[in-house]
């Protein structure tokens, strides 16, 4: 048996090889399956968009829903006074499948409209699976699915765009609170007044949290009702079109977080006993519900469920022209337990058999169908267990993702914050967490994301200054705290930010210090957006040092994004020295200096380096940047030779480094 790339790739996978080819065998006799022996391609398997759902048609329009424990279902809306009408009947035709077709004039723009299924020893109002749009009554709180057929839809302008992934700097952001207003922002004010910030600052990808429709707004997208319908809390699907075609003309990538890994228990508004049964899309018996989550787990292990969730990653990468996806809770999908309660020290862990071989089966077909879809297409896992091969091609026995998030990176940051004095800061620690990863697979850095900003956590700067950020935070106002903070706050990005071997992700308003956490209107704030929102005039208002920060992040990314493949450079650890917390390491003509130490500056600290002349090209205590000024950015440093290492091809580099300082210096060849 010849071995898979994987496998070849860490030896350590050998006693393990014959798991591995179980599962990539699996892959393929499903693939197999799903395309009639090869006689269709994936992506023709993936269209059930095409067929299932509402669609205008040359006789008027035609209507289909899949509810194979359905006896009877009836078309009721806007158009016949929410009753039950034999007019408006669906007929069943096989499989399960209902259908009807209407007259031109039965339905129009903007008519509401839901499914009404009778089934045995019960009925229901459901809004289709398959909707497209779906809204909510402002008075009532009633969701419904509503009509979506403009007379002038929207018309991309670019008709093909390749996103920049040399190197990925994501801004995660959210629509509905990318505004400084205590409302829900919508897709139209993110594209006049968020998209230009996020280009200005050099990130050449967005990805948008919580598009997909959901009831709750407080659950930050992740209890899905309808999964085809972009959510109309922030506007239309015009519209949201028109911001990704923006975005685009800004050489700016759109990927979306798609949910996969379970769904809301909402019945009259989702999934949860769509046709009256409880197994039509999820588990039946204790594998139903997600025990932490309060939802619905998918039984990937039904043909329907793969055709319908498949058929939704081709439908946003055709319909909306996304770029991609980050699947969320891959961890929860890839393990019986979902990974609660594990430990995961060790390969036995991955692969003990507690697995779920439909869950990952269907990753696998997922990624397949995205990049046969768009080969530029990006897809990233978010994954907390280490599982061996995420983001490795499926032919080579892994999951097909191009990404995988590094989570080790921001659980460490906030554990030396936590539980550490600054001097204790080991930059040996550092290094290792920030840098250990496997070979084989591209990952996506990050100090922070959303899920450090959320109620219960507490975003980096909130760690560092705390209350003093209430106080302190004018440019005239010197603290020690806030002084810290802001010091720390720069090196930890930045070292972040420059060992990358894929991309960099930060969350909206984390890369100027945006104060406080993210808290959704709920009853027990009194249904309040004070805290679902980014308050952009801090970081406009040049009298706070908020400007600080952000002008930092923005020359930060702006030096890795003017490098080519700067994510694919060597790295080259120079030196490490935990007493002195000082840490040093090279990337292609870059030199990355640390200085840990919260009180020892260093005179003529030096380091063996290749010969020539460096010159300061970013510094985080620049007074720009909300630092002293005690490094003198304009000098060359020459190196000095010295005999010894004359046949190393190395020399002798000294400079002056402040306590709490990073530096970067590029060599002059």
């Amino acid at each position: 048996m010849s071995l898979l790339q994987l496998i070849k790739n860490d030896p350590w996978l050998k006693p393990y090889a014959e798991a591995i080819e179980g599962r990539y065998n699996y892959f393929l006799r499903k693939e197999k399956e799903l395309t009639q022996n090869g006689e269709i391609g994936l992506c023709d398997f993936a269209s059930g968009y095409l067929y299932f759902g509402l669609h205008a048609a040359p006789s008027g329009w035609v209507f289909r829903e899949w509810a194979p424990g359905a006896k009877e279902i009836y078309l009721i809306g806007d158009f016949n006074g929410w009753q039950e009408r034999e007019e408006y009947r669906l007929q069943r035709i096989e499989n399960g499948v209902f259908e009807i077709n209407l007259p031109q004039e039965a339905l129009h723009h903007k008519d509401l409209y839901k499914l009404k299924i009778h089934w045995e020893h019960g009925e229901g109002e459901r809004i289709p699976a398959w909707s497209r749009r779906v809204v909510q009554d402002e008075k009532t709180y009633i969701f419904s699915a509503q009509v979506w057929q403009p007379k002038q839809p929207y018309q991309f302008k670019i008709r093909s765009f390749v996103p920049n992934t040399s190197p990925l700097l994501i801004y995660e952001c959210h629509i509905g609170m990318a505004t400084s207003e205590e409302k829900v922002g919508t897709y139209k004010e993110f594209t006049e007044n968020v998209l230009p910030r996020i280009q200005a600052d050099g990130y050449n990808c967005i990805q948008i949290m919580a598009v997909q429709e959901h009831p709750y707004y407080g659950s930050f997208g992740y209890h899905v009702s309808g999964f085809f319908a972009a959510s109309s809390r922030f506007g239309t699907p015009d519209e949201l079109k028109e911001l990704i075609d923006t975005a685009h003309g800004m050489g700016i990538a759109v990927i979306m977080d798609i949910v996969h890994s379970h769904a809301v228990k909402n019945e009259i508004e989702g999934l949860g006993r769509f046709d009256g049964t409880y197994t039509q899309y999820f588990h039946e018996g204790s594998r139903r519900e997600h025990p932490a989550w309060d939802s619905l787990c998918f039984n990937y292990g039904k043909n329907e469920v793969l055709h319908f969730l498949l058929s939704n990653c081709k439908f946003w990468l055709e319909e909306y022209k996304f770029d991609g996806f980050r699947f969320d809770g891959v961890t929860s999908m890839l393990y019986y337990s979902h990974g609660l309660g594990e430990a995961f020290t060790n390969y036995d862990d991955y692969f003990n058999g507690h697995q779920d071989g439909d869950a990952i089966c269907y990753l696998a077909l997922a990624n397949q169908l995205i990049h046969a879809v768009n080969k530029n297409a990006i897809s990233i896992a978010e994954e907390v267990s280490g599982m061996p091969g995420l983001a490795v091609p499926v032919e080579d026995g892994g999951y097909g993702f191009d990404y995988r998030m590094a989570m080790n990176i921001p659980d460490y940051w906030i554990k030396i914050i936590k539980e550490k004095k600054d001097q204790d800061w080991p930059v040996s620690g550092i290094w290792w967490e920030t840098t250990n990863r496997r070979a084989d697979e591209k990952t996506v850095s990050y100090a922070e994301s959303h899920d450090q900003a959320l109620v219960g956590d507490k975003t980096i700067i909130f760690r560092l200054i705390d209350s003093e950020m209430y106080w302190h935070m004018m440019t005239a106002d010197r603290n020690m705290t806030v002084d810290r903070g802001i010091a720390l706050h720069k090196m930890i990005r930045l070292v972040t930010a420059s060992t990358i071997n894929g991309g960099y992700l930060n969350f909206m308003g984390n890369e100027f210090g945006h104060p406080e956490w993210i808290d959704f209107p709920r009853e027990g704030n009194g249904w309040s957006y004070k805290y679902a929102r980014r308050q952009w005039d801090l970081v406009d208002n040049s009298d706070l040092k908020y400007k600080f920060l952000g002008d930092f992040d923005n020359a930060m990314i702006h030096l890795i994004g003017g490098i080519k493949r700067f994510q694919a450079g060597e790295i080259y650890k120079v030196w490490d020295n935990d007493g002195d917390q000082v840490l040093a390491y090279l990337r292609d003509q870059l030199l990355f200096v640390f200085n840990f130490n919260p009180v020892k500056s260093f005179t003529g600290y030096g380091f063996l380096v290749p010969p020539g002349k460096y010159i300061t090209v970013l510094n985080t205590d620049n007074p720009a940047f909300g630092g002293f000024g005690l490094i003198d950015d304009s000098l060359e440093h020459l190196t000095i030779h010295d005999p010894l290492y004359e046949a190393e091809g190395k020399e002798w580099l000294k400079l002056y480094l402040p306590a709490r300082t990073g530096v970067v210096l590029r060599r002059q060849n």
